[in-house]
């Protein structure tokens, strides 16, 4: 099985500093839904995991979670994608919890529902928390710059160390950038299948 794993917000769908708390603000950002078709296209099974702290904060309910992700289905089916499962965190920062980003419950989680070894399963995100996370868990770690990591676009050159060291220190050894979902989908999907 090839699995990988995909963060939400910033990645997927655009971001909003105060939550996307409704179906009407969830927006799929350019191309991404495309971006998913193509690898389910190419074999890979795609889930997410997504810090959701707006649950714990009292900012919308489980409802509207639910609701949100249901019209994220129905676009994604409309573009002739899927993903398989949705993964998320309802804590607020200050509960303590394992499963909120930077920590690799969530990813655990996913390898132990999947039945998979993490070292196998490529994870991409645009917070620098979510690369963590998956470092953490032990998958291949892929940044992309979109989202929380825009500012870095055009200030990094891509897949040069140095600068990247320089703008983001605490970014995860070996991690590979991409400018957004359809470039991380083309690096993946050209890569050699073992």
């Amino acid at each position: 099985m090839r699995l990988l794993i995909l963060d939400r917000d910033g990645t997927l769908n655009r971001s909003r500093d105060d939550h996307v708390a409704s179906p009407d603000e969830w927006e799929a950002l350019p191309g991404a839904l495309e971006a998913v078709a193509r690898l389910n296209q190419g074999g890979w099974r795609v889930v997410l995991a997504t810090n959701q702290s707006g649950i714990g904060r009292g900012l919308f309910d489980m409802a509207s979670l639910n609701a949100i992700h249901a019209k994220m289905h129905r676009k994604l089916a409309a573009a002739g994608a899927r993903v398989e499962a949705v993964f998320f965190c309802p804590h607020a920062p200050d509960e303590a919890c394992t499963c909120r980003k930077p920590l690799p419950g969530l990813f655990t989680q996913i390898g132990e529902r999947f039945g998979v070894s993490l070292a196998a399963v490529p994870a991409a995100g645009n917070a620098l928390r979510h690369v963590k996370a998956a470092a953490a868990a032990g998958c291949p770690a892929h940044l992309l710059l979109t989202g929380q990591s825009e500012h870095l676009r055009g200030r990094v050159g891509l897949g040069s160390d140095a600068d990247l060291a320089a703008l983001a220190p605490d970014l995860p050894a070996g991690t590979h950038i991409h400018d957004d979902l359809g470039a991380f989908a083309d690096w993946l999907l050209a890569q050699p299948t073992t």
